[in-house]
């Protein structure tokens, strides 16, 4: 596959980037490299072998979820900088308009 400017361009597009002249040539040079790196795979021989689905054998190891290490509200409320009797005292970060 032949990289040229008009595919650069076309995948900028694509991904919402800008380039300018100079990161237009590295990128159409890094792509070439990909491709190259790509082509050089697919001469190998992989008859017989099945595909790869995950990188290791393991698989997910669940544990039973159990309510542990609770404290009370009012040990919760020790290390807060603003506080009211119940809760947690924040600023504001949504603004009504």
């Amino acid at each position: 596959m032949k990289i040229n400017d008009a595919l650069v361009e076309k995948l900028a597009l694509l991904a919402r980037l800008r380039f300018d002249d100079v990161e237009k040539i590295e990128i159409k040079s890094d792509l070439e490299k990909m491709i190259l790196f790509v082509e050089k795979l697919n001469e190998l021989d992989t008859t017989g072998i099945d595909p790869l689905l995950h990188i290791t054998e393991n698989s997910n190891v669940f544990r039973k979820d159990e309510i542990s290490g609770m404290c009370s509200r009012e040990d919760a409320l020790l290390n807060a900088p603003v506080k009211d009797q119940q809760y947690f005292k924040v600023p504001k970060v949504i603004n009504k308009q």
